[in-house]
């Protein structure tokens, strides 16, 4: 956009800070490695974003449960992202950010991701023609290449659009999943570092686990759209990451079988690790599935943190909206 023609308003009209809320999520859903991920409800990032008339971005403050992250907005996943909205738009103004980490880094939860998001969704508001939310996502993809090394969407696309996202390189798309479908999510206090966990699938993959991670991946998808579980059941089985990631996860196939033992569609690896997941037709299962997993940690000598939530999760949100 020509910074000619932005922001136009006089600065008495324009809205001076805004916050928003982008929530935990499922990355890769074992079948859809880097592209494919749900919401998670229970867990998130907040992101408190001011309107500055010096044109930069800064990172002021972060709370939470990290608060040692880089405070040179290039360095960091959610100043890195307004750097590039700023960029394309060509703004006058900037941002100053106070982010509050209520995800823990390292978790496979997508907590870099949130902090992105939350950013984004609460600087567009601040915006004189706000953006539509898709048209985040290529911002939101330049703030997490900071974090992870490479652009993959499968955390952002789920938080900008809330419930299970199909997410490309340059399209999101919002798949239906049946309202009684829940997720067990558990968080074990351990950290696994994305680029570490990435590491492990350097070199080549044998074509038929290809061929076979691909028709898992097309039963997934078809029995969401039609609210099939048993074509769900069938196909969600990661054949390709999970053997490799695995061994990174301390009592994994103690709480991966934890977790299938409770009527589960299936169970794998949440984003690069550590945290499990399990999706289950009813939050009863869930439920119960959730306590097993907890269990099981506890039996490796690993304390660990639950979440329920429906596959439906919520879409990062500004805080007055949601309280609305």
């Amino acid at each position: 956009m020509n910074a000619q023609l932005a922001d136009p308003m006089s600065a008495s009209q324009r809205a001076l800070s805004a916050q928003a809320m982008a929530y935990a999520s499922v990355g890769n859903v074992g079948v859809g490695f880097d592209i494919l991920g749900h919401s998670v409800a229970g867990a998130g990032d907040r992101a408190v974003v001011r309107r500055i008339d010096e044109p930069a971005v800064r990172i002021a403050a972060i709370h939470g449960l990290v608060t040692d992250l880089p405070l040179d907005p290039a360095r960091n996943t959610a100043g890195a992202a307004l750097l590039s909205l700023r960029r394309a738009l060509g703004l006058r103004h900037g941002f100053e950010v106070d982010l509050h980490k209520g995800i823990a880094l390292g978790s496979g939860m997508g907590g870099s991701a949130a902090s992105c998001v939350a950013a984004l969704v609460a600087a567009n508001a601040l915006l004189e023609r706000p953006l539509p939310r898709e048209s985040l996502y290529g911002f939101a993809l330049d703030g997490e290449v900071v974090a992870s090394g490479s652009r993959h969407g499968d955390n952002l696309g789920p938080m900008l659009l809330g419930g299970l996202v199909l997410s490309t390189r340059e399209r999101l798309l919002r798949l239906p999943v049946p309202e009684a479908w829940h997720c067990a999510l558990v968080h074990p206090h351990v950290v696994l570092e994305t680029r570490e966990s990435r590491a492990v699938l350097a070199g080549g993959f044998a074509l038929g686990d290809v061929v076979a991670q691909h028709a898992n991946l097309a039963l997934v998808l078809i029995g969401c759209q039609r609210g099939d579980a048993t074509l769900v059941r069938e196909g969600l089985k990661d054949v390709l990451v999970e053997p490799r990631r695995a061994p990174l996860v301390p009592g994994f196939a103690r709480v991966k079988q934890a977790a299938l033992d409770h009527h589960a569609l299936g169970a794998s690896i949440s984003g690069a690790g550590p945290s499990m997941f399990g999706w289950y037709e009813n939050r009863e299962d869930a439920e119960r599935a959730a306590d097993a997993m907890v269990a099981a940690f506890a039996e490796e000598g690993i304390a660990s943190d639950r979440l329920v939530s429906p596959i439906n999760g919520p879409a990062a949100a500004l805080l007055d909206e949601e309280a609305a």
